[in-house]
């Protein structure tokens, strides 16, 4: 099954709880949520109080990117703030494995996320903790850069490795994409092996008046381009 994930990175922050109701309304499934510091990347934006906010207005699931160092103080705070999915960076922790148990201690699936030059090796000895891994197509830290094609095939490898595992355990992971997902490129990425996509400013920069929510129209533009792989 194939899940959209609009990031409100790129949403109207003057009227953030309607933008993330309107959205899921108009078919979306999850909300990503992404957290930076201007540290870990050059940019910043929000925190637990607003995930905390918003939670009441939907029952989807929140999907809680953290590009922050450190995380661990951080984890918790979502936790508590309604998160359903939290992600971080390997390289924004030092103990990568204690950072996924920490997530899991909230009740919340972990999720670990790869930069275009971060090896996948990092999941060698983690991927009975991780129910997520997160392909970042751009470099983190901002809204509307294009894909970078070479992650194609980091996709297939990444595909191959929750595969293998799925073999051997029977458990799911699920492979997100963040960063230059649209509708003319969706296919393709997801051939590659992804089966839930971020998308920002391709979706919330869409907004039509004439949609009864909104975004009917461009969801229904990834959904359409989706079919043709499914």
């Amino acid at each position: 099954m194939f899940l959209l994930a609009p990031s409100i990175l790129s949403a109207d922050f003057t009227r953030l709880g309607a933008e993330v109701t309107d959205v899921i309304a108009s078919g979306a499934d999850w909300i990503h949520f992404d957290v930076m510091d201007n540290h870990y990347v050059p940019n910043l934006t929000v925190g637990p109080m607003v995930c905390a906010a918003l939670r009441p207005l939907t029952e989807a699931t929140i999907d809680v990117h953290l590009m922050v160092k450190p995380v661990d103080r951080l984890i918790p705070e979502f936790g508590k703030a309604g998160a359903n999915v939290i992600s971080f960076h390997p390289e924004a922790t030092d103990h990568v494995d204690r950072s996924l148990s920490l997530i899991r201690e909230q009740g919340c699936q972990a999720g670990l996320v790869f930069n275009p030059a971060t090896p996948l090796s990092y999941l060698d000895y983690v991927m009975d903790k991780v129910d997520l891994i997160l392909l970042m197509g751009v470099n983190p830290g901002f809204g509307g850069q294009a894909f970078i094609p070479a992650t194609l095939g980091k996709l297939s490898e990444a595909r191959a490795r929750i595969d293998a595992h799925a073999r051997e355990t029977g458990r799911t992971i699920r492979l997100q994409i963040d960063g230059g997902v649209k509708p003319d490129n969706i296919a393709a990425i997801a051939r590659a092996g992804a089966d839930t996509f971020v998308a920002g400013s391709a979706i919330y920069g869409a907004r039509r008046a004439e949609d009864a929510h909104g975004y009917d129209s461009v969801v229904a533009a990834f959904r359409s381009a989706l079919a043709e792989v499914a």
